[in-house]
């Protein structure tokens, strides 16, 4: 608890064996309330090592995606009564270290999501990450900066934070089950006005952390750039939003999934 909120880490997990007990046994457990992983259908021993560590464990009955596996984790923290969500790859990638301070933002209600960015100082290209996914991730940046007329450092953090207000409102059942999952949202959470604040975290790169391919993160840039149009177009009032009962909203998913089959074919 901080500030009478209930703080729960959530884990989107697939193939995590061999760095999910490190990185669990780095999160403040008396700061803690409770640690939810989701297994993906991993074909090693992610889950026996989850439930090993007392970790409440989800298991999906088939390889259902990245962003299925945040939509999962979001209804579990939910309905465990969480007022503040915190992301956190099983990949110890990012340091659980930065959890309270990412939860002391939203506790004392300054913003209403945070993302641990890797682009603030000098840590990205020093603790590993490939030139070109460092270049491509200024570039997409810069890129949805202008479109969205915010100043973020990064939107591809995979180290974020969400309050239960945000989770609640936005429909983020309707966004994509796979990568850009993460873009949709931080778009949703833009274009409804909801306030994200940015704190600097040191990454590693390493043989054992997950990351996706160069074909599939071309796949996924371009999805940003499609998304970012979007955004831009339905803030004109160019391209047509969905009225839903939570105000005006984007149906990203539906022409992103347009998007996808012309891209596919």
């Amino acid at each position: 608890m901080l500030n009478n909120k209930k703080i729960v880490v959530i884990m989107p997990a697939y193939n995590a064996e061999k760095t999910l007990e490190k990185t669990y046994n780095e999160i403040y457990q008396n700061f803690v309330d409770e640690v939810i992983l989701v297994d993906d259908f991993s074909n090693d021993g992610t889950k026996e090592i989850a439930k090993r560590l007392n970790i409440t464990t989800i298991v999906h009955d088939k390889n259902k995606g990245y962003g299925a596996n945040q939509k999962s984790c979001y209804r579990a923290a939910l309905k465990a009564g969480a007022d503040i969500v915190i992301m956190l790859h099983p990949d110890y990638q990012y340091t659980p270290k930065l959890i309270p301070a990412i939860a002391s933002m939203m506790a004392f209600e300054e913003y209403d999501a945070v993302i641990a960015s890797r682009m603030l100082g000098n840590s990205a290209l020093r603790g590993g990450m490939p030139l070109y996914k460092f270049v491509s991730n200024r570039f997409l940046t810069e890129f949805q900066n202008i479109l969205t007329g915010e100043k973020l450092s990064e939107y591809h953090t995979g180290f974020r934070g969400f309050t239960r207000k945000i989770l609640e409102n936005l429909p983020l059942e309707t966004c994509s089950d796979d990568f850009i999952f993460d873009n949709q949202m931080l778009a949703l959470i833009l274009f409804n006005g909801f306030k994200i604040g940015e704190i600097s975290c040191p990454t590693k790169y390493f043989p054992e952390a997950s990351s996706i391919n160069f074909v599939r993160s071309c796949k996924y840039g371009l999805e940003v750039l499609y998304t970012s149009l979007c955004y831009r177009l339905a803030k004109m009032g160019i391209k047509a939003g969905v009225y839903g009962s939570k105000g005006k909203i984007l149906d990203l998913d539906k022409e992103l999934n347009y998007y996808n089959k012309r891209v596919d074919t």
